[in-house]
């Protein structure tokens, strides 16, 4: 008798013990969450300490130019904002296509802090809202990895995201683009769907629809989730996952996500329309068929089921081969079979370069190269296959997920070097499930061999197996205590009892194999070594490879720091000497540039989304000056940007991309003609260029004055001598050139009245010499009619 009442006695300081254990590492998670975000705030601010509070890159300017308007005219005028600065003479509405989940975020915190007397200007929040999102995408990592593998897991994850380059490179301060906010929501969507498969609660289910729409209100990327989920609830009906959970999950998020995703206005109809979201539509179709197929598996006798599936398989055949023919005939009415170009481009990577040369000309929609994953993933792309395997050990719902994600994410990163973002996350969840499990492994061998505790710990480890068993079997016995009053236990039943006992006591000896001691702490140690190297590595790319800001350059010599703050001297001058009405004209990646820093209307900009128009620009840098002349006069331009770097060896230059300008220029007028620009299909500016190439304007644009420079008219992009030294510009003046020659400015010069002093001149000398030309027809025709 005294046995079990020591173990009864011992089971509720058991369950003690384990609340207090349970106590302590819930508020040690809490406090390592917490130091997590503060790391993943504070690593990105490298940029403001070593620079200054500034706007980075292109696109973000144009994001800052639109919060402004947002929080100066209230969210009404935004919505009906016509912005006719932009794209001149076509314009843009900008409320109609933008993605305004970023706007509309900074906007927000932006009159909170107003209304809570804080003062801070729209630029300081613009500045400071990536490195605030990716904190918040730290802590959903965790809440993300702990609903698959745990909370150890979980936190390994988010530490492992709140420093990973990937991610940094889009989220330092001062990186206002859309992807500072829609990678919390794409990671936080994915979380609620998980949660919701675990649990089948409505309420999350609800709060993943309100979170996928938030992705759709932030980044175009949203057409990720809404391919890798049906994805997802496929593979579980056809590996035999099919629940109620599965149910709740997807079904919501298709009917209640997708109403709200048309509401966003630049995605409207689009959400039902185009190919990018049949993926979704289809496998709900298919949900509802196994869905009611196990319905009626349950109230059928297995003779009328075999009917009723007859019955069900061919009127669902009917339905889905009528709903394929008329997604075929409305996919066919498309010259792009439904796809946007962006997306073709992923599912044939040559489709771009091919058709569309406007997306493979930007740099990020390049293939990235093997050293670019070590770059910004580093070790964890070792790690990922070992997390890769610990998922399958055992599989699950939630698991089964995360290689799906991390599968198609490998690829879509292999295809364009921007998607590494989307990689980035899925990389550092299976990442933090292998260091978890790794650290889970070798701690507990070295703790089971050390001397004197091995034995008390088999002994505590029986024990505890033993009490909690025995605490397990009386919360049955007490919740089951009606049935077993009235059922007595069977033969087989005692059998299965006495099955179990051996199966609990193999399952703790398998708990207890452990690794030899030497192995183990030489692998933890080199655990250890990896993460310090990873921690390095990302301090250093936060630090120096991700932190400066494209509008302000620096370069190291031996003299010192150099800075190249050109590009904001050239818009402080055309925002101080020119007109306000004045029309620039740039290649299109400056375009955002001009109208937020210069304040001045431009024919092109980043957002790209009228081919002609850029064709236009970029057939008049690739004509000769006269032509280009015509043409930008007849756009009402007034001056003319290029950007220049081989003073200074800047290679990301106009020169360097005038090959995609002649491309994009060609597609659209046929006689602009690419090897008309190459000498033997070598691309060259030096002495062997082709006379097309030396004439055009973009070539006396650049290297206009240039030998003046050093005398011989060295490039130190190219790394060779201009072919063309002396010219003068007969249509175009220079205006303004930048202290390190990194941007010059060209006005237009005013057509000249030709007609009235050719008329003059001929009435004083040959009058009759023009009326025998007059009566004989062979009048020269007018140039500027």
């Amino acid at each position: 008798m005294a046995a079990p009442e020591t173990s009864t006695a011992a089971v509720p300081s058991l369950y003690t013990n384990n609340a207090l254990r349970n106590a302590f590492g819930g508020v040690l998670s809490f406090f390592i969450l917490l130091l997590i975000g503060v790391m993943a705030f504070s690593i990105r601010l490298f940029s403001v300490i070593k620079y200054e509070s500034v706007i980075h890159e292109f696109d973000p300017y144009f994001n800052y130019r639109v919060t402004q308007f947002l929080a100066k005219n209230g969210i009404y005028e935004f919505w009906n904002w016509f912005d006719d600065r932009t794209w001149y003479p076509l314009g843009r509405v900008i409320g109609g296509t933008v993605y305004p989940g970023l706007t509309l975020t900074a906007g927000t915190i932006w009159w909170l802090l107003n209304s809570l007397n804080i003062p801070l200007s729209v630029e300081t929040v613009c500045v400071f809202t990536a490195p605030i999102f990716s904190a918040l995408a730290s802590w959903a990592t965790f809440l993300l990895t702990k609903e698959v593998k745990g909370t150890g897991a979980g936190l390994t994850a988010a530490a492992l995201l709140a420093m990973v380059p990937s991610y940094i490179s889009r989220s330092v301060a001062g990186s206002y683009d859309n992807e500072a906010v829609a990678i919390f929501a794409l990671i936080f969507t994915f979380y609620l769907y998980i949660k919701t498969l675990n649990t089948g609660s409505l309420f999350y289910a609800t709060l993943n629809s309100i979170a996928y729409f938030y992705m759709v209100c932030s980044w175009g990327g949203y057409t990720f989730i809404i391919n890798l989920i049906p994805m997802h609830v496929l593979l579980c009906i056809v590996t035999g996952r099919f629940s109620s959970r599965l149910y709740i999950a997807y079904a919501p998020l298709v009917v209640l996500g997708t109403l709200l995703a048309a509401l966003v206005p630049v995605v409207g109809f689009n959400a039902v329309m185009t190919s990018e979201h049949f993926a979704s539509f289809l496998v709900f179709i298919i949900l509802h068929v196994v869905a009611f197929v196990y319905y009626i598996k349950g109230i059928l006798s297995p003779k009328m089921f075999k009917v009723a599936v007859t019955l069900v398989v061919s009127v669902g055949l009917a339905v889905c081969c009528a709903v394929i023919a008329v997604l075929i005939a409305l996919v066919a009415s498309s010259p792009t079979k439904g796809w946007s170009g962006r997306s073709l481009s992923l599912l044939d990577p040559t489709y771009a370069s091919k058709y569309i040369p406007i997306i493979a000309s930007v740099s990020e929609h390049q293939p990235p190269t093997w050293p670019s994953y070590f770059m910004d993933i580093n070790v964890l792309a070792f790690l990922v296959p070992a997390g890769i395997v610990a998922c399958f050990s055992p599989l699950s719902d939630s698991s089964s997920f995360v290689v799906l994600y991390i599968a198609t994410s490998v690829y879509f990163s292999g295809v364009m070097v921007r998607l590494m973002l989307v990689f980035a996350p899925a990389a550092c969840i299976t990442s933090g499930i292998a260091l978890s499990q790794s650290f889970d492994v070798f701690t507990r061998s070295i703790k089971f061999q050390l001397p004197g505790i091995s034995s008390n710990t088999e002994v505590d480890a029986a024990e505890t197996s033993s009490a909690t068993a025995e605490a397990q079997n009386d919360a049955v016995k007490t919740e089951k205590s009606e049935e077993t009053s009235k059922n007595r236990p069977s033969k087989k039943s005692k059998k299965k009892e006495k099955e179990e006992k051996p199966s609990t006591k193999a399952k703790a000896e398998k708990r207890l194999i452990a690794l030899p001691l030497d192995s183990s702490v030489i692998s933890l140690l080199l655990l250890i070594l990896l993460g310090a190297f990873y921690v390095v590595h990302c301090v250093w790319a936060a630090a120096e490879a991700y932190s400066a800001p494209s509008i302000v350059l620096t370069s190291h010599s031996h003299d010192g720091l150099h800075v190249f703050d050109d590009f904001r001297e050239a818009y402080a001058w055309l925002r101080h000497n020119t007109d306000v009405d004045d029309k620039v004209a740039s290649w299109w990646d400056y375009g955002y540039q001009t109208t937020a820093m210069a304040n001045r209307t431009v024919i092109v900009d980043n957002n790209t989304w009228n081919n002609t128009h850029i064709a236009t620009v970029g057939t008049a840098m690739s004509s000769p000056e006269k032509a280009a002349w015509e043409i930008f006069h007849s756009l009402d331009v007034k001056y003319v940007l290029v950007v220049f770097g081989g003073l200074v060896g800047y290679p990301s230059d106009d020169i360097n991309k005038f090959l995609w300008m002649v491309r994009i220029g060609g597609g659209v007028f046929p006689h602009i003609k690419e090897p008309d620009y190459l000498r033997d299909g070598q691309y060259r500016i030096d002495s062997q260029a082709t006379p097309t190439m030396l004439n055009c304007l973009m070539y006396k644009l650049s290297y206009y004055r240039f030998v003046e420079t050093d005398g011989k008219g060295f490039d130190r992009v190219r790394q060779t001598e201009i072919g063309k030294k002396y010219f003068k510009l007969t249509h175009f003046e220079e205006v303004f050139t930048t202290h390190h020659w990194m941007v010059r400015i060209y006005k237009l010069k005013p057509p000249k009245n030709r007609i009235r002093g050719k008329t003059k001149k001929s009435k004083s000398k040959t009058s009759s010499a023009s009326s025998r030309a007059k009566r004989s027809g062979m009048g020269k025709k007018n140039p500027w009619h």
